[in-house]
């Protein structure tokens, strides 16, 4: 501990003085528009080696305070070089991260405010805002009444779909052992495809499912992908036949890996007659169907349980924020819900109000609802419609471009604004395609002007083009294409070279 001497000499200022607040404030916003000018000109990914910042910052914290500029200064040496930047417009990696003017005030009101609203009366409007915009952005993506506050539904503002999945599985498990017992919850199985995200599979774990009762159907490429309803029936008859219980289906519109869009209405149909709760996991392309041209890719969901998507992929609303809709609130309530007395208040126990901590894992909670708030209101549904169909034109614009090229292939049709495609295999003259098609794009990536990111699929190593940063423009595409032909032309007279 330090003396006395040390603590009386140290000078600690009001952490929140207004003043002090403005000053920096305005500098941080000066310090992110001149990133935002220069983004495009930064390595999209990060070139440095791991263990790099640990070299470059001191070994202890600093015993006293440090004017932000120092802090500022160390900032753009030190730490924007180990950012990979997904806000630059070469950024086509993954799924996108879309930011945006709206989304960063409404984070930053939210931050600034700083209010913890885990129940109605800890923040009424926190909680207020939240069940409206909810059911706003509920009505433009037409859901059934049935999942909206409006129609005894309603929706909820989670960090990410990995907790949306898990709040729903485990209200999924104990409605079904209410049914068939709780000694039974090693019988319970859950369902999905090879192509549904990770994040079931991890949090069937962490819920108490049999690691071994979970089901990834497989799929093919003459299917593009999708989960097919025979097989899916396939696999619960085959589980009832060895006396397992069907209890959760994920259903997903728009798979990481290739965009994949799963036929909701009939997986519903094949599910329900089971009393499987069925969760739709549009975190990617639920954003797409506020357009009405496509919509249609999440018809039956009035058949299914619950509903999800990420705010913060495809909607210009800043990390974190996943927006789940649930028909039964009370499902989630029961398996979620903590009433301790220190939590007790007349609002609560007057049942006229809604408690968000028992719709989610945790107790605390940010005031999300701002963000998505200030974008509807900032930029409106159509601007908002605009903003989508332009990423799915350009990722038109790229996909004929490849095919304009005879060595690569499409390798599954283009769902909205996401293109994979490879060199086909006839052209690495008798070398591996996988490794030649992994050669090239580590080739691209490392060369810092572009972005993007791989699958495997039926066995096939694949690029993805994922179309969706704010920034991103037709140009940017373009060049991204060509790119890929300079590498490839490369790689491909290497191999020529070497064969």
């Amino acid at each position: 501990m330090g003396s006395n001497s040390d603590y009386n000499s140290f000078t600690f200022n009001n952490p929140l003085d207004p003043e002090e607040f403005k000053r920096q404030g305005h500098m941080i916003v000066d310090f992110l528009a001149d990133y935002y000018y220069n983004i495009g000109n930064y390595p999209v990914l990060s070139q440095v080696e791991p263990g790099y910042l640990q070299k470059k910052l001191p070994s202890y914290a600093p015993f006293g305070s440090e004017p932000i500029e120092t802090i500022l200064q160390d900032m753009k040496k030190h730490i924007i070089p180990g950012i990979t930047h997904w806000q630059s417009p070469n950024f086509f990696a993954f799924f996108p991260s879309s930011g945006s003017i709206a989304g960063f005030m409404g984070e930053m009101l939210s931050t600034g405010l700083n209010t913890v609203g885990f129940n109605w009366l800890s923040s009424p409007a926190a909680t207020e805002l939240e069940t409206t915009v909810m059911d706003w952005l509920g009505q433009e993506l037409r859901l059934p009444k049935e999942f909206l506050f409006a129609g005894h539904g309603g929706g909820v503002m989670l960090g990410t779909t990995c907790e949306a999945i898990l709040a729903t599985l485990v209200a999924a498990r104990d409605r079904m052992l209410n049914l068939v017992g709780r000694d039974n919850i090693g019988k319970l199985v859950v369902y999905g495809s090879d192509q549904t995200h990770c994040a079931v599979q991890k949090a069937a774990h962490i819920a108490g499912f049999d690691p071994n009762n979970f089901r990834a159907i497989k799929t093919s490429r003459s299917n593009s992908f999708s989960l097919l309803p025979q097989s899916l029936l396939k696999t619960i008859q085959k589980d009832l036949h060895n006396g397992l219980v069907p209890c959760y289906l994920c259903v997903t519109v728009g798979t990481t890996s290739t965009t994949a869009i799963d036929p909701v209405g009939a997986l519903c149909h094949v599910a329900k007659n089971y009393g499987m709760w069925i969760h739709v996991d549009a975190a990617y392309a639920g954003s797409a169907c506020i357009c009405p041209e496509f919509r249609h890719l999440m018809d039956g969901v009035e058949d299914a349980d619950s509903f999800s998507l990420n705010a913060h992929k495809w909607f210009l609303t800043n990390l974190d924020c996943c927006c789940l809709w649930v028909k039964d609130p009370n499902s989630l309530i029961k398996s979620l819900s903590t009433n301790p007395s220190y939590l007790h208040n007349n609002a609560s126990e007057s049942k006229q109000v809604v408690d968000y901590k028992d719709w989610q894992i945790t107790l605390s909670r940010k005031f999300r609802a701002l963000k998505v708030w200030l974008v509807l209101r900032s930029y409106g549904v159509s601007n908002l419609r605009n903003f989508l169909r332009s990423h799915v034109e350009m990722a038109k614009s790229f996909e004929e471009m490849v095919k304009l090229d005879k060595r690569f292939e499409i390798v599954v049709p283009r769902n909205l604004a996401m293109v994979c495609f490879r060199l086909i295999p006839s052209v690495v003259h008798g070398g591996d395609a996988n490794e030649i098609n992994r050669k090239l794009l580590d080739s691209m990536n490392e060369s810092g002007r572009v972005y993007m990111s791989h699958a495997m699929v039926d066995g096939m190593f694949v690029i993805r083009c994922a179309i969706g940063a704010t920034l991103t423009q037709q140009e940017h595409v373009i060049m991204a294409w060509k790119i890929v032909q300079e590498h490839a032309n490369t790689i491909l007279n290497k191999t020529a070279i070497s064969a």
